[in-house]
């Protein structure tokens, strides 16, 4: 609460304001006008000088600053109090006025802002922006993913000389995003589901997610009451994903680990070994740094889509093929050419191995056919799936099951031993800190 203070009253002058200095062993110091009651200046310990003005509202004592002395004239000042006098007696509180307009003169300038966003924010604008915010969260292939499906295309190729295709969500890009509806989501999935339903499926999946955002996002949820992308005839016109059944059968295993052995970069060839006799994601196992491996304790820490991480044995023939690898930078599966120093690709180096094999196998059949073998073995369900990083199944492996490494260890080693013995190759494990002799 302010008080009023008594002291002498003076014709405020320019010379007089000028003159006007903190008292010392004050804090400020008040110059107070004659001609008008409450009105003044104030001068502070820091050399800042103001006009104020001090009267009571509401039958309390209150202060407010009109403006540094050198923003107006003492006419234009004194005029300033007059009105805020006047106020005073029409029973307003002028701080609350001044609060008030300052609020809708915000709101104001919100409501253009929004506005000026509902007449230029395009789908694509808003995705960019989307992204953005969200990479710190996503993985690369997830962010990848999000860059694929609404890139413009016509850029050339790495390593082709046919021009990039437009992105799935290409065609929605330039539309206003207050102009999207589910009928017009509808008709991109019909166009769509004729040529691409598989890429579309996850594109109408990540729309929604993006959708979901703007819906919470302090500008765009104005526009986006609703989500156009949640509507069941895009999902039915996009059909249901096929279940994918490529697996390497037992006799295959064979054809399989030859044609991988034949690939010149040998990078390439270690990280498909490893992810089929660790049975981990294609990320999962791309993403390894060296200090993931622990050749001491023989254990490999992976980072999980489930959890933050789980650790796995690294079974003999898997230190083997580590072993062999370079270390160029901290990735174990490095790459010179690479932006991030790390292999991205492998798929394409796999799919001709398979073909040179007569197989028909996608990465992730690899991840299937670990999970397939495993029975051959009989190995316990909730063994293998702890080591491929599945979630826990059920109240007994969610609350109860707490397995330690040398449980999965030997049997992680059992399969890997089976494995390679069904596919010709024989392997003495490392003895003693020699290397470890593989032949087929």
């Amino acid at each position: 609460m302010a008080k009023i203070l008594k002291a002498e009253k003076v014709e405020l002058t320019a010379g007089r304001i000028a003159k006007l200095k903190c008292e010392k062993g004050k804090t400020r110091t008040y110059l107070w006008c004659k001609e008008f009651k409450g009105f003044g200046v104030i001068a502070t310990i820091a050399g800042s000088k103001s006009f104020i003005f001090q009267a009571k509202i509401y039958g309390k004592s209150a202060r407010m600053t009109i403006c540094d002395v050198n923003a107006k004239k003492i006419d234009e000042a004194r005029k300033e109090a007059r009105r805020l006098q006047a106020l005073i007696d029409q029973g307003f509180d002028p701080r609350q006025v001044k609060a008030n307009n300052k609020a809708a003169e915000q709101a104001a300038a919100a409501a253009k802002k929004t506005q000026e966003a509902r007449e230029i924010i395009t789908v694509g604008k808003a995705w960019k922006e989307y992204v953005i915010s969200r990479k710190p969260l996503w993985s690369e292939l997830h962010i990848r993913d999000h860059d694929k499906v609404m890139q413009a295309g016509g850029d050339t190729r790495k390593r082709s000389k046919k021009l990039t295709e437009p992105g799935s969500l290409a065609s929605l890009a330039a539309i206003r995003l207050v102009d999207l509806t589910p009928e017009m989501v509808t008709e991109w999935a019909k166009v769509e589901a004729e040529t691409r339903p598989t890429r579309a499926r996850l594109a109408l999946r990540l729309l929604r997610a993006f959708l979901n955002w703007c819906g919470r996002h302090s500008m765009y949820k104005v526009i986006v009451t609703s989500n156009p992308a949640q509507n069941n005839d895009a999902r039915e016109s996009l059909g249901k994903a096929k279940v994918k059944h490529d697996v390497l059968q037992r006799e295959q295993l064979s054809a399989w680990f030859k044609a991988i052995k034949q690939i010149q970069n040998p990078v390439i060839s270690a990280y498909l070994q490893i992810l089929l006799l660790t049975g981990g994601r294609r990320e999962e196992i791309a993403t390894l740094r060296w200090q993931d491996i622990d050749f001491q304790w023989n254990s490999l820490t992976i980072n999980d889509k489930v959890e933050d991480f789980r650790i796995v044995p690294l079974t003999p023939y898997v230190a083997s093929l580590l072993s062999t690898l370079t270390r160029r930078n901290e990735w174990v599966f490095s790459s010179p050419s690479a932006a991030s120093g790390r292999l991205t690709d492998p798929s394409i180096a796999h799919r001709k191995a398979c073909s040179i094999a007569g197989l028909d196998l996608t990465l992730h059949g690899l991840r299937r056919s670990f999970a397939s073998l495993c029975e051959w073995i009989e190995m316990p369900a909730g063994i293998a799936a702890q080591i491929q990083g599945h979630k826990p199944q059920g109240v007994r492996e969610q609350n109860y099951i707490r397995r330690p490494l040398d449980l999965l260890r030997m049997w992680h080693v059992k399969i890997e031993t089976w494995i390679l013995k069904e596919a010709g190759i024989n392997f003495v494990p490392v003895k003693a800190g020699l290397r470890a002799i593989t032949a087929t």
